[in-house]
């Protein structure tokens, strides 16, 4: 089943799809992610089934393989979507999840950690008692603040789902 542009499903308006994809992407964008990732992740969200191939997303998006594969490189890595194999298929289709913005913040934690070292690495190294160490000491705790905060959320976005969606 191909959910390419010229195959939308019955009812659905490819111009409205469309705008919706340009229009989330744009707001992607305007977050500090990359275009490119923005709108195959917004193609990726918008399709019914959550799964497009590299054809479908250069067709839909018009933009050239290579474009399609930078982006998915990107968005595989911050766990934004996954890739399958096609059975009894040499290609690929790529996936958002239900739970991709879930994921997504679950595995910053591992960077938030490696910023924390970082940070008081950096405290050590230009002493606590400058005004650079005292900076990078209120960035520690800030990052050590929310960290502990997003766990408890994401404990509580795991009830309300739950209860809501399952």
């Amino acid at each position: 089943m191909t959910e390419a542009v010229g195959a939308q499903p019955a009812g659905r308006d490819p111009e409205a799809v469309s705008a919706f994809v340009e229009h989330f992407a744009a707001q992607l964008v305007e977050a500090g992610m990359a275009r490119m990732p923005s709108r195959v992740f917004a193609a990726l969200l918008a399709s019914d089934t959550g799964t497009l191939t590299s054809a479908e997303l250069g067709e839909q998006l018009r933009i050239s393989p290579a474009a399609v594969s930078g982006a998915v490189r990107y968005l595989a890595q911050v766990h934004m979507l996954s890739r399958e194999r096609e059975p009894g298929s040499r290609r690929e289709r790529y996936r958002v999840h239900s739970d991709q913005w879930y994921e997504a913040l679950t595995n910053r934690d591992a960077i938030i950690k490696r910023w924390e070292d970082a940070l008081r690495e950096g405290v050590v190294s230009l002493g606590a008692d400058t005004p650079a160490g005292r900076r990078l000491a209120e960035t520690l705790a800030f990052f050590e603040f929310i960290e502990k905060d997003v766990a408890q959320m994401m404990d509580r976005w795991r009830a309300y789902r739950d209860e809501k969606y399952r």
